[in-house]
């Protein structure tokens, strides 16, 4: 192999790593992303139980007060 190839290929692969380096950062970011997602999903969904207990809660004891009036 000529050097002028040598160096070519060499160019090609320093950018091949570096690519493999960003795309590793930005992989390791989107997983972090997706994770924190989760944890914000799994909080809303529990806000969401909380609420509609008690609204439930408040219909029920509305209907007491009305059953007994």
């Amino acid at each position: 192999m000529a050097n002028p190839q040598l160096k070519a290929l060499s160019a090609k692969i320093n950018d091949l790593i570096k690519l493999c380096e960003r795309l590793d950062k930005e992989n390791r970011s989107l997983k972090t992303d997706a994770a924190n997602w989760a944890d914000e999903r799994d909080s809303l969904v529990e806000k969401t139980e909380i609420a509609r207990n008690k609204v439930e809660s408040m219909i029920s004891r509305l209907k007491t007060l009305e059953e007994q009036s």
